[in-house]
């Protein structure tokens, strides 16, 4: 999983900006509707947390890399378009749009995870790379 600082930054990112949909982020209690509605789960993990500078002991930089996955779930059996339109509005909160030491790289709508079915659900992934600077001093 990602660190807490990088899943922070996301999570109150989304939160502020985003309104289309609710969102749902990892292991939260969330009650599907009767009537299947747009919703939006959200995972945040990182790959690597690796030191890129060579210093002083605890005066060094640290580079966090992760994915943030951005399923856009409609309901099944209404075609892809909103799913897709809803995946590339997402994009765009992001595009451009570093959150502090974080930046956001690569983007696609399918490619980390294709599109797939869930009950009464069709999801239809945002992928998002990201990198975060940490300098934070150890106690």
């Amino acid at each position: 999983m990602s660190s807490p600082t990088a899943f922070d930054a996301i999570h109150d990112h989304l939160v502020a900006r985003w309104a289309a949909t609710d969102l749902v982020f990892e292991n939260e209690d969330y009650q599907l509707p009767d009537v299947p509605a747009h919703f939006v789960y959200v995972e945040v993990f990182g790959d690597l947390l690796e030191q890129d500078t060579f210093g002083a002991p605890q005066n060094n930089e640290w580079l966090e890399t992760g994915q943030v996955y951005l399923h856009v779930m409609t309901p099944n059996g209404t075609g892809s378009g909103e799913a897709r339109t809803l995946a590339r509005d997402l994009s765009y909160l992001f595009r451009e749009q570093p959150l502090g030491s974080m930046h956001f790289r690569e983007m696609s709508i399918g490619m980390g995870e294709p599109a797939k079915t869930f009950g009464n659900y069709f999801a239809m992934t945002l992928s998002i790379t990201f990198d975060r600077r940490d300098v934070t001093v150890l106690p």
